[in-house]
């Protein structure tokens, strides 16, 4: 069975799914953050900018596999294969969400 997420969690993985940096930053609220590898990306150019380098210097994919709620925030489960060091991984992706966009995103292992 297929994981069910929220609408903006799921466009942000269909947009990272299909390389397309314009709709991973339009998942975002206007000043939205997100934190990845230690640096924090602010406001939604400044998170197209991250996700178009993160394309140009990785191939991967990540599979969503578990979903859960607490303190606020959104916490998903994904497995990330691909042509980076420690392939694969499972990845941590912290949300929270305002408005039906993302408001803060922070990704861990």
């Amino acid at each position: 069975m297929a994981l069910k997420l929220p609408r903006s969690i799921q466009a942000y993985f269909d947009a990272d799914r299909d390389r397309e940096p314009d709709a991973v930053a339009a998942s975002f609220t206007e000043d939205g953050t997100l934190k990845d590898k230690g640096k924090t990306h602010t406001g939604r150019e400044a998170i197209r900018k991250w996700m178009t380098e993160e394309g140009k210097q990785y191939g991967y994919t990540v599979e969503p596999f578990f979903m859960a709620n607490e303190n606020g925030k959104t916490q998903v489960t994904g497995h990330a294969v691909g042509d980076f060091p420690g392939s694969p991984v499972d990845l941590r992706y912290f949300f929270v969400l305002a408005d039906d966009k993302i408001a803060e995103l922070e990704i861990s292992v």
